[in-house]
């Protein structure tokens, strides 16, 4: 076994060192030299990449348009939406100097103490407050809306405990911010982009969510309703991992973006915005892998599979690349990524643990027996087994094997989260299941601030989300039903989602 996996915690023993260990050891982040922010690696960003890409796709499919919006928001800009300046005041990033200095006292480099900004700028957390003081300049008439737009940028949320991807001072993101004539348009939205987070999440990622709504106290700081997908990762903890925000009419009033309506008369503008970011690649780390790496699924996999030569001497190396290469030709063009390992300066038992920790879906090995039979060994990440499969027709062999293996690992995710799933009626059962199994608790509750944030201090969960109703809800979760919270004994209509969470 390589050097890389006896280095790698085991994840039943110390599950956040294990996720540590697997983001820097497979290659995907690392700290860098400014405290609380992170480098992505090439693996990691192709990653990021298909993620984007995919999601992009998705979001121009739903009729959105890609824009960009300045990195820097008057600070003036936060005080005009009280409930969104106090959701974010803590974690803003602050420039009040443009130019430095040669310190006069050889100190080194300073801020020149005459070089103050007129008004301070805020690094952006989120974009709201300067996209809907552009948006007053775009819209006058209903023929002016919807405006669907969508921005692929950075955010800076000054953290002081960091974790890679998962919480870091700077982190990529996309936003969308759209404007609509009418509140059940902008509702539909909301909806319908929780919709497309769900559909990217369980289609590309492999990992079942719950959709519901957010608890006023857990919505997002300046909206009227925040929508949710909650995942669950294999320690039991949750992840919220997108969420879609009905917003009102709150910015438009904020920074007066009235327009004319249809019966002529000036009316304010309702919004949304919704966004998701590279935390979905801590989802995908700790919702698949495992003690050996990476377990990825083959939609958002950089790699689709690697091919390995076996061979003693130059002339069974040159043999086996010249005949990998013919078979990487197939592959590619069923529109398959591929990569020929022939480093010939690395032992191939290295080559398959090194690929096993990057959770490579496929790996294919070829030596001189192989050569002779027309055969070539076929390795599955997912279930580590390994079959020695014909050359011909491996192509679509691997091409089918990318759509099984998807499908397995969603559903080997899907049983790990709906067996996780419990409905409890007693505080006692709510803190013993907490304690002994985690995962999601669905729990009556009262309704109040108070009580949610008594339950969270008493056992550190917090409520995920309010189940949505419909098909697609686990466990029967979502619909109403009467009971009593299990904190305050009070009367309760329908439960909520409780767990301990990232």
């Amino acid at each position: 076994m390589a050097k890389e996996l006896k280095e790698l915690a085991n994840r039943e023993d110390n599950y956040s060192q294990w996720y540590n260990d697997l983001v820097v050891k497979a290659g995907l982040a690392e700290y860098s030299a400014v405290r609380g922010c992170m480098v992505i690696k090439p693996y990691g960003y192709a990653l990021w990449e298909n993620m984007r890409d995919a999601l992009d796709r998705m979001f121009k499919a739903t009729g959105h348009e890609n824009a960009y919006f300045p990195l820097f928001i008057p600070k003036s800009f936060f005080s005009k939406e009280a409930s969104h300046v106090e959701g974010f005041a803590k974690e803003c990033a602050v420039v009040t100097h443009y130019r430095l200095m040669n310190d006069p006292e050889g100190g080194g480099v300073v801020v020149d103490p005459d070089a103050k900004l007129e008004e301070e700028l805020i690094v952006r957390p989120t974009s709201e407050t300067i996209i809907w003081n552009t948006y007053k300049g775009w819209i006058q008439s209903y023929r002016d809306l919807p405006i669907l737009v969508n921005q692929w940028a950075n955010v800076v949320r000054w953290e002081m405990r960091t974790r890679l991807f998962l919480r870091t001072a700077e982190f990529l993101w996309q936003e969308g911010h759209t404007a609509h004539e009418t509140r059940d348009e902008a509702v539909a939205e909301t909806e319908r982009m929780i919709g497309v987070y769900r559909d990217f999440a369980e289609g590309w990622m492999g990992v079942p969510v719950v959709v519901g709504r957010k608890s006023e106290n857990e919505r997002f700081a300046g909206a009227e309703e925040t929508l949710t997908i909650e995942a669950l990762m294999q320690d039991g903890k949750a992840l919220q991992s997108g969420t879609s925000h009905f917003l009102g009419q709150n910015f438009a009033k904020a920074f007066d973006v009235q327009f004319t309506n249809r019966e002529n008369a000036l009316d304010y503008v309702w919004a949304t915005s919704w966004g998701v970011s590279t935390r979905l690649i801590g989802a995908l780390i700790m919702a698949h892998s495992d003690n050996n790496g990476l377990v990825l699924p083959p939609r958002l996999a950089p790699l689709h599979a690697v091919l390995i030569p076996i061979y003693k001497g130059a002339d069974e190396y040159a043999a086996a690349v010249a005949r990998l290469g013919e078979l990487a030709a197939e592959l590619r063009a069923k529109g398959l990524k591929v990569k020929i390992d022939d480093r010939d300066n690395v032992r191939s038992g290295f080559k398959f643990a090194e690929y096993e920790l990057k959770g490579v879906p496929v790996r294919l090995a070829l030596g001189p027996r192989d050569m002779a039979a027309g055969t070539i060994e076929l390795a599955r990440r997912d279930t580590l087994s390994k079959e020695v499969v014909p050359q011909e027709g491996l192509a679509d062999r691997v091409s089918a094997l990318m759509s099984e293996m998807q499908t397995a690992i969603f559903e080997r995710a899907r049983a790990y989260r709906d067996s996780h799933i419990t409905r409890v009626d007693t505080w006692d059962e709510f803190v013993r299941t907490l304690d002994e199994k985690g995962g999601f608790v669905a729990a009556h509750w009262d309704g109040t601030v108070a009580t949610e944030l008594a339950i969270k201090e008493a056992t550190k969960a917090t409520i995920r989300c309010i189940p949505l109703d419909g098909p697609d809800a686990p466990a029967g979760l979502g619909a109403d039903e009467q009971g009593t919270c299990v904190f305050s004994g009070k009367p309760s209509s329908r439960r909520a989602l409780f767990a301990r969470s990232y």
